[in-house]
């Protein structure tokens, strides 16, 4: 896959590998308790497949703390393991935490997405320093602005699963406000996941049945036309009642890089991706009326003419090459530190 060597492996009956899907591990064993029991031949089996590939020479890069990290702890190699956020945000019982206690102090380094995350990912790993280094997008030939696309005067855009600490109840929430004062304005919700019933059933009960579209799932490329049309893209990200959040919001980067303006929830990682970004408004979490008041103030505002003047550090930070060459040095370091015999 774009000249990856992609290695999948069984972990059950095809009809019972469901432990990822439709919202993530960690949605689904809370929401279905019995795929604990798909848990043990999951780690067997990224295990088995791990030990046949890796070599003498290899350094495991391993993302998520459980269960790849606990699978390169397993192996004997060398291991850098990155953290997305619900692998610290949750799963924070007795058993998890002393597993990923154990398998932080032995990697040979540890990356967060987000300054949000430091505190929480020393704890765990005794102090010892982390790196920040977010994953990236395609800034330079994906996720661009295209003057010759017409951007919308009344569309609201959100992309993402439809779980909890995506916080999409609560923007379907704000809508009716929103249309109060604005009666054209519409959603487009780009996405999939376990709440999709719930989250429809809610825009019936609130009248939004032909205001609201559920486009499904898209890859990554066929969202460009979305954020280069939408006139805001709406991020009403939350903390979930598991204690997950948001680590870092890749699709804020996505959008910015295409153009569109931006009305998020004010959380930590939120807020280490757009500090001091132009055409982006942060509002409080979990708050329909303050969100509506965010959403109208950019609709009646010029913000995607704004937009375009933090570009260049939107693409110093995030974009592809700047992040490949920021994980090439963390992983060149561990193989210096190995050859040293420090590690």
């Amino acid at each position: 896959m774009d000249g990856v060597q992609v290695e999948r492996y069984r972990y059950a009956p095809g009809s019972l590998e469901t432990l990822v899907n439709d919202g993530g591990i960690t949605t689904n064993l809370r929401r279905a308790p019995w795929k604990w029991l798909l848990v043990p031949t999951f780690i067997l089996g990224q295990w088995m497949t791990a030990r046949r590939l890796v070599t003498a020479n290899a350094i495991v890069h391993a993302h998520w703390i459980l269960t790849p990290g606990l699978v390169a702890r397993c192996l004997k190699a060398p291991f850098v393991v990155t953290s997305h956020g619900a692998d610290l945000f949750a799963l924070r019982g007795r058993v998890p935490t002393a597993i990923k206690r154990w398998v932080l102090r032995h990697s040979s380094d540890l990356t967060v997405v987000s300054r949000a995350m430091l505190p929480l990912a020393q704890a765990l790993c005794g102090g010892r320093p982390a790196a920040v280094a977010p994953m990236g997008v395609d800034l330079q030939h994906v996720f661009t602005p295209d003057e010759r696309v017409t951007r919308e005067s009344s569309r609201l855009l959100f992309v993402g699963r439809l779980v909890e600490k995506k916080g999409l109840d609560v923007l379907l929430h704000a809508l009716p406000i929103v249309l109060n004062v604005r009666p054209e304005v519409s959603l487009t919700v780009v996405g999939f996941g376990p709440l999709e019933e719930v989250l429809r059933a809610q825009c019936t009960r609130l009248g939004l049945d032909g205001v609201v579209t559920f486009a499904g799932a898209m890859p990554s490329s066929s969202l460009v036309k979305y954020y280069r049309s939408a006139t805001a893209f709406v991020a009403p990200f939350r903390k979930a009642s598991s204690g997950d959040q948001e680590g870092l919001g890749l699709v804020l980067v996505e959008a910015l890089g295409c153009g569109c303006p931006v009305v998020a929830s004010d959380l930590p990682a939120v807020r280490d991706v757009l500090a001091d970004m132009p055409g982006v408004l942060c509002v409080p979490e979990a708050d329909a009326a303050a969100l509506a008041s965010g959403i109208l103030q950019v609709l009646n505002s010029n913000a995607a003419a704004e937009v375009g003047q933090g570009r260049e550090r939107l693409v110093a930070r995030f974009d592809w090459d700047a992040v490949a060459n920021r994980y090439a040095d963390i992983l060149s370091s561990v193989r210096r530190n190995t050859a040293d015999g420090s590690r």
